[in-house]
This record gives structure tokens, C-alpha cells and sequence, in this order.
């Protein structure tokens, strides 16, 4: 079984041996197998059960924003998968790329499959590249928000208070910055969708990107913010420094290993979380790097694991799935 253990340094960052911040030390012996044969059947009745997924652009007439006035011609787009049996739940699904491209499939259709065999809606979000243009994705994950919010209940059995966010990588900067900055809607618009809550009610942070700062991965930091911007465009996309009482519950996993984006992302992160008193868990995992081996093995395994537990716990999903 899972062997879960305390970190002595990252307790130390929050001055207390905290119970939700824990390392995964195991291996593959440790979870359950299923042999070639089963695994196969299974996703063949899971597939032909599964309602076809749906992609939908995001925003009307092929006229995105871009923050600052002006418009963009590219359009984003939705990808809902659901799952045979819906429980409510549903996960906007961010994934990453370092904000110069989008590893839709591993990091996003898939993973929606895995949601979608525990009755979880998954909807992988294509977003625009930023090229500098700071705001363009969070606008574009925001809309998504509000669309599924209003669309879900009807069409795709989403419960507007079980919609959560997930990202991995620059991706997860993108899902942290959605929990960081968020709106209520504004009341007075016409559009039905404008009028919704921005603010997801979890967030699910797989390898994350969250600084702007020395820590940061270059890359996705250049992409989005530009080869010089300001130290206040950098402290505004710094998530660690965004964090609220109002940021709703996060769960982040992070290999000890990873060297495109070091480990102190999340653990800066979930130390803001934790000084703000928002339910948290962090997951450290002592080997996978980034990507955590190619998408499998038990430190793959781990973190999908941990987060359906913490789900459970925070009763978005019930124990029996």
C-alpha cells in the first residue's frame, strides 16, 4: 500500500509538522495491477459507454480579446469529454506546453479520460498563446469558466459548484492563476455567461509553474510576460504572491527532481496557501523530474491517487468513486 511521511523541510517553511503536506515513498508493487488483457476489456467498454467528446470555440464571431483593447482572430476552444456515469464533478483541464504550444494530448485529453472512468466530467481547454500577451490566456480559461457554468447543468450534467481547474507544467501556472485571480461576473451584462463567477471551486496544480521569480522556468516566463517585463507584470503573475483567503482549495503534487521547474514552485505556493488558511495539500514525490517519467509509473500513479482522495475529502466526489 501508499506509504505517506512528512517532510522535514517543507514543515519548517510553514514552522509546524503540518499533516497535509506529504511525500509519496513507495513503488510500483505498492498499487494495484491489473494484467494487459483486463486493462484492454476495460477501456473498451469504458469507450463505448463514453458519449462522443464535443469541441466548441470559446468565444463568438472569431473575435477573442486580448486585454488590451484590441481583438484577436485565433479562437480558443473546449473539448468535453463525459463520462458514461456523471457524478457533478467537472475539471477544466490547462495543459502545458511552457506557454509556446499546448501537450493537449497527455496533459489533456488524456487526463480527461482518467477523470472521466471516476465520473468526472473533463474539459480540455486549447488557449491561445500569449506571445507576450500576458492576459490572453487567463481570459480564455476564465471564459471557459463561465461557459460551463451556464451550458453545464443542462448539457453536459455539471454541477456549477463542482467546477474545478487543473493544470501541469506552464499549464499550471495558468490553472493557479485562475485561482488567483478571478471575478464574480458583472451583473449588469447582457450575456448570461458574462454574468458568472470566474472563481473555481478547486484547483488541481501538477508540476506547476507558479513564480515569476528566480525560480521560475524561463521559458514559460518569456512567453508570457515578454524577454523584459516589469517587476510589477512579474509580481502580478507571481501566484504565490496572489493568494487570498478568497483562493479556493488547492492539491499540488511536484517531483523533488524536476529541473525544468524546480519544486519550490509549489512549495512557495502551498506555504501562501497555508499562511492564508486555505485547505491545501501538497504531494512531493522523490523521483519522475518533469513530465514524471513519460505520464506513468508509480509516481504518475502517486499524484492521481492522492488528488481522487483529496477530492473525496473535500466532498466533491463521494467515497465510492
Amino acid at each position: 500500500m501508499l506509504k505517506i511521511v512528512h517532510v522535514p523541510f517543507i514543515a519548517s517553511l510553514l514552522a509546524a509538522s503540518s499533516p497535509v503536506v506529504t511525500a509519496f515513498q513507495g513503488s510500483s508493487e505498492d498499487l494495484p495491477q491489473k494484467d494487459a488483457s483486463s486493462r484492454s476489456t476495460d477501456a473498451k467498454l469504458a469507450d463505448q459507454e463514453r458519449p462522443k467528446p464535443l469541441t466548441i470555440s470559446l468565444w463568438p464571431n472569431q473575435k477573442a480579446p486580448n486585454g488590451d483593447g484590441t481583438f484577436d482572430s485565433n479562437n480558443a476552444a473546449l473539448t468535453i469529454h463525459q463520462p458514461p456515469h456523471p457524478n457533478g464533478a467537472a475539471v477544466l483541464i490547462c495543459p502545458g506546453g511552457g506557454y509556446g504550444g499546448v501537450v493537449i494530448g497527455p496533459e489533456g485529453h488524456g487526463i480527461a479520460k482518467w477523470l472521466n472512468k471516476h465520473g468526472i466530467t473533463g474539459i480540455v481547454l486549447r488557449y491561445r498563446l500569449p506571445r507576450g500577451r500576458s492576459a490572453v490566456p487567463l481570459l480564455d480559461a476564465q471564459r471557459a469558466l463561465r461557459i460551463v457554468r451556464v451550458r453545464g447543468p443542462q448539457e453536459w450534467h455539471c454541477d456549477p459548484k463542482r467546477l474545478g481547474v487543473m493544470g501541469f507544467s506552464a499549464g499550471g501556472h495558468l490553472a493557479s492563476t485562475v485561482a488567483t485571480h478571478f471575478d464574480e461576473g458583472n451583473p449588469a451584462a447582457k450575456s448570461s455567461i458574462d454574468r458568472q463567477s470566474s472563481r473555481p471551486d478547486f484547483a488541481i496544480l501538477v508540476y506547476p509553474v507558479i513564480t515569476m521569480g528566480a525560480k521560475t522556468h524561463g521559458g514559460s516566463r518569456r512567453n508570457l510576460l515578454g524577454a523584459a517585463p516589469s517587476a510589477e507584470l512579474v509580481a502580478l503573475y507571481s501566484n504565490e504572491k496572489q493568494v487570498t483567503p478568497e483562493t479556493c482549495p488547492c492539491y499540488l503534487a511536484h517531483a523533488r527532481d524536476d529541473r525544468p521547474v524546480p519544486p519550490e514552485n509549489s512549495r512557495l505556493f502551498h506555504a501562501a496557501l497555508q499562511s492564508s488558511k486555505v485547505p491545501s495539500e501538497y504531494l512531493e514525490l522523490p523521483s519522475g523530474g518533469h513530465g514524471l517519467n513519460g505520464y506513468q509509473g508509480p509516481m504518475w500513479d502517486a499524484w492521481q491517487q492522492g488528488s481522487l482522495a483529496w477530492l473525496r475529502k473535500m466532498k466533491i466526489i463521494s467515497a465510492a468513486e
